[in-house]
């Protein structure tokens, strides 16, 4: 009987384990190779996490629903990837939870004719001077336009803060064209600013991307 046993164990093993490797794992999953992680997830020492040369926060930066980011615990995946300029940049449709004190990363952006910012703003179809305190917020936040023309307070660590209009998208599906200045995608967690934003928070916006929270006024 002992004998029967241990042989149905061992048979078992052998065609159950292959069907455990080819299994996708997501955050903190386990695995054994890069196939077995989802997404744009890599394994490391055995655990599905981000891939630092890509740059994703599927792990480490998003809790967010899609559209908006107010979906309380639901995880927010990168949907895929699009190769700019010769590297993968994580594309996203959703965006960190809105809460009174949301994480973000600010970014410059030139809102003005001509300027780097591309197309007119999404919101209202014009162009804005850079000494408008104006921002464009990851899709996520953006959430199709729904908080267009609406005032957020962005705060900096200096503990300075100032209110700025939504009047664009910064864009996290699409990008490396003539609408988007041939910039990449946006990551999910940008408040991309004037520079009046920056002035006003009294940042060098030389430094390119800062750490700040934001929640609407």
């Amino acid at each position: 009987m002992a004998k029967s046993l241990v042989s149905f164990t061992i048979i078992f093993a052998m065609m159950f384990l292959p069907l455990l490797s080819n299994a996708i794992s997501q955050c903190n999953g386990p695995c054994r190779t890069p196939d077995d992680c989802e997404g744009e997830l890599i394994c490391i020492n055995g655990i599905c996490n981000d891939d630092p040369e890509v740059g994703s926060h599927t792990c480490t930066g998003g809790g967010g629903g899609g559209g908006g980011g107010g979906g309380g615990g639901v995880s927010c995946h990168s949907s895929g990837t699009l190769r700019c300029h010769g590297k993968p940049y994580p594309l996203y449709s959703c965006s960190p939870p809105v809460t009174s004190s949301t994480d973000a990363k600010l970014t410059n952006n030139d809102f003005s004719e001509g300027g780097e910012g591309g197309d007119p703003s999404e919101c209202d179809g014009k162009y804005h001077d850079n000494s408008v305190p104006v921002v464009a917020l990851s899709t996520g936040w953006y959430n199709g336009g729904s908080r267009c023309g609406h005032m957020i307070k962005i705060t900096a660590q200096n503990g300075r803060s100032v209110m700025a209009k939504v009047v664009d998208e910064c864009d996290s599906m699409h990008g490396c064209d003539s609408e988007h200045a041939d910039e990449p995608p946006c990551d999910n967690d940008i408040v991309d600013g004037s520079d009046a934003v920056w002035s006003a928070l009294g940042l060098d916006k030389d430094i390119g991307v800062v750490g700040v929270t934001w929640s609407m006024a």
